[in-house]
């Protein structure tokens, strides 16, 4: 059901490997709380928590985290609701005061990051940044761009990494585009 392979597992772990280096380089001996948005951040967010955690073992900085979960949902079949559900968000006051990572695996409009933003911001964090995998080249985008980007990819609708259409394909370890015969399959 996939058409298109775009980012296969090992270079996208040597991209997220890149980005733990720009983040160390940048958050390096600050404590940061890393908000996981879920479900489709949770294989990069992992994978980049343990690549900085072995940066981390052979450098001179540390960069102390606590990992914590938010979960966005704004889609149904490949289309977007602009009906953004936040789920645990409603217990973010440990943000107040912090150094926040937001690590989500894809921005396409960036509406839904702009909301999210907003959200966090209310809680005063000290400084917010965010690491996106994937960053989708749409034309009625906002312009956002997240700070630590790892592909720039076309406006297809992608699975696989935990990435999923209706729940479907988060088990693949690549990200590929899904076909019209698999949209149609799994649609809802």
């Amino acid at each position: 059901f996939c058409e298109d392979n775009l980012c296969c597992a090992v270079m996208g772990f040597s991209r997220t490997e890149r980005l733990a280096r720009n983040i160390m380089d940048d958050l390096g001996d600050h404590d940061i709380v890393v908000l996981c948005v879920l479900k489709g951040g949770y294989q990069f967010c992992a994978d980049l928590v343990d690549c900085i955690k072995v940066l981390c073992r052979h450098s001179n900085k540390t960069l102390p985290m606590r990992v914590d979960f938010i979960r966005l949902k704004s889609y149904l079949n490949d289309q977007s609701t602009q009906d953004l559900h936040i789920e645990g968000a409603e217990n973010l006051s440990v943000l107040s005061g912090k150094n926040v990572l937001i690590v989500e695996a894809i921005v396409d409009t960036g509406k839904t990051m702009k909301t999210l933003l907003d959200h966090v911001e209310a809680f005063s964090p000290k400084m917010i940044k965010v690491a996106g995998l994937l960053v989708k080249r749409v034309p009625s985008g906002t312009g956002y761009l997240p700070d630590y980007v790892g592909f720039e990819i076309p406006n297809r609708f992608v699975v696989g990494y935990a990435l999923d259409y209706n729940e479907y394909f988060r088990d693949l370890n690549h990200i590929c585009v899904i076909s019209d015969r698999g949209k149609q399959k799994y649609k809802i």
